[in-house]
């Protein structure tokens, strides 16, 4: 499987700015708060969140 943010990344273009900045906010939150990894469970939901978002 792919890193979740490099899906994330490639997907980008087809979020909204408000989705995609609230994306950013809660990862790096979550990054910086709970010293997750960019692998973490956590941020695989914030890509299928995103992916539902496209769909």
């Amino acid at each position: 499987m792919e890193n979740p943010l490099d899906e994330i990344l490639k997907i980008s273009h087809l979020l909204p700015a408000s989705v995609l900045q609230d994306i950013n906010q809660r990862i790096g939150d979550w990054l910086a708060a709970m010293g997750g990894k960019d692998t973490d469970p956590y941020i695989e939901q914030q890509l299928r969140f995103a992916k539902r978002f496209v769909k």
